[in-house]
Formats: C-alpha cells, structure tokens, sequence
C-alpha cells in the first residue's frame, strides 16, 4: 500500500548552473514517474530570483522507497542539492483534505 510522503530538497550555494544544463534530462525523468507525483515545485527565494530548492509530494510504500525514488533524479545525481529531507505525510486538516476533523 503507497502512502504520501514529502521529499524537500535544498539546493548548494551556486548550483544553479548545473540546474539549468540538467532541466531537460529532470523533466524527461519526471515524465517517467509523473503517476506518483502529487505536487512538484521548485522552491524560490522571496524576490523569486533564484531557486533555493525542491518540494515534492509522492507516493510511496515506505521512506526507502521515497528516497530512491528521489535518488533516481537527474538532478539528485548532478549533486545540486545541499539536503534531502524525506519524511511520511500525515494529513489532518486543510483545503487539500476537507477541512478539519473536529
């Protein structure tokens, strides 16, 4: 059974470079796995200049099969990132999952 989990990645000081030569090997690997994506964002700073990251919603059957998943991508194997922090997704309350429970 696949559950949610979150996958925020933080981008290495000066990547950007590396991001943007790697853009079209990351988005044909995204197509390839889009079935499980649920959101996927670059993350930006507050000027929205420059990317400082990633933010993905997948789904998954346990945190080793989300951090392969992420271990998979392009840009993971370009070494962009500074930090990937995968955790699982409990959902309670919001717009997303109906409101609240109380």
């Amino acid at each position: 059974m696949s559950d949610l989990y979150t996958i925020v990645c933080r981008d290495k000081p000066g990547s950007k470079p590396t991001r943007m030569e790697r853009l079209a090997d990351h988005l044909a690997h995204i197509d390839t796995v889009f079935d499980r994506i649920k959101i996927a964002a670059p993350l930006r700073d507050d000027a929205d200049e420059a990317f400082t990251g990633a933010l993905l919603v997948i789904t998954a059957t346990s945190i080793a099969d989300a951090r392969a998943f992420i271990e998979a991508d392009p840009y993971y194997k370009a070494n962009i990132w500074e930090s990937v922090q995968v955790d699982k997704l409990g959902m309670s309350a919001g717009e997303w999952v109906g409101g609240k429970p109380w």
